[in-house]
């Protein structure tokens, strides 16, 4: 077995086991797993969502759902990405960069975000810049954007092997949190801006994580299979159809799969080997279609309920 395939076999795997919350209770942990389906309308409408990646391809293959779920019910959204993909992609390191650029602004529209924001850190190498920095660069668009909600890579995952995904991640999760303080970084006030903390924050894996809710992504397949194939310089979306095609007909070889065209082929693969962990996610809760996430809600105002239930006029 492959370790890809091992990581992903675990991660199947966590979803039926018991699963954790972030609510106050002390040190036992929830085993509730929330089913979030479709809303009808928008009833988002007003917020903001941060979609928060590494790399040009990860949103599209692990929240490309939850993604469009979310626009479609009324969310405003835009694409942060923290690095500039420059060890993936075609030709050179440049061009690779490049390929890659194109591509993340492919998928923002795609998704239907406003803007694409890149901070443009060296791939693979995320590790070696200042925490500090990353942090406060978030902060300070959390800030700007009054943000709502975040997706992003889990900062607790498990066996993560890329320092771009868990480096960014945990900067996320400290920055939703700073963003909110009145004593932090106090020039971006001066400059207009005010504390403002993420409520929100929907995190995925790679590898085994806590799963506390699976959301239901078949109303949005076909837009997930087709913001995949927008990412050609990498990631198994893409052209891999099209490319698998041509490789078997030269062997004069063919895959009823993957059709006769190359929008077939493109189309059929991602949803057949990208795809294969959302419907494997799906089926363990009755759906054709599901994304698992550690998701961490906002945290009740216990003192505010009490009053309003208990205090009376004298």
């Amino acid at each position: 077995m492959k370790r890809s395939e091992f990581l992903v076999s675990l991660a199947g795997g966590a979803l039926a086991a018991p699963a954790i919350t972030m609510a106050d209770e002390g040190p036992f942990a929830s085993t509730n797993i929330e089913v979030e389906r479709a809303q009808p309308g928008r009833p988002h409408a007003g917020k903001v969502l941060a979609a928060i990646q590494p790399h040009a391809d990860d949103l599209p293959i692990f929240a490309g759902g939850l993604v469009l779920k979310l626009i479609k019910e009324g969310y405003t959204g835009y694409l942060i990405r923290t690095t500039n993909d420059d060890h993936t992609g075609p030709g050179t390191v440049g061009e690779g960069v490049l390929a890659n650029e194109r591509d993340n602004l492919a998928v923002a529209r795609g998704f239907g975000l406003e803007k694409v924001y890149d901070l443009y850190y060296r791939n693979h190498m995320l590790d070696a810049v200042s925490p500090l920095e990353l942090r406060l660069r978030l902060i300070f668009l959390f800030r700007l954007l009054k943000v709502d909600t975040v997706i992003c890579y889990d900062p607790w995952g498990h066996y993560e092997e890329n320092p771009d995904h868990y480096v960014t991640a945990r900067a996320v999760e400290a920055a939703c949190w700073m963003a909110g303080m009145g004593k932090d970084y106090p020039e971006h006030f001066d400059a207009g801006l005010k504390p403002h903390s993420v409520r929100e924050k929907y995190y995925f894996s790679r590898g085994p994580e806590y799963v506390n809710r699976v959301v239901d992504i078949g109303d949005q397949v076909e837009g997930k299979i087709a913001v995949n194939i927008l990412n050609g310089a990498q990631g198994p979306g893409g052209q891999s159809g099209a490319q698998l095609r041509r490789r078997l007909s030269a062997q004069g070889l063919r895959l009823a799969l993957l059709g006769d065209d190359d929008e077939t082929a493109n189309r059929e693969y991602v949803r057949k080997f990208v795809l294969d962990r959302d419907a494997e996610v799906g089926k363990r809760f009755g759906l054709s279609y599901a994304e698992a996430y550690h998701y961490i809600g906002p945290e009740p105002d216990k003192v505010s309920d009490y009053v309003r239930a208990n205090a009376v006029k004298v």
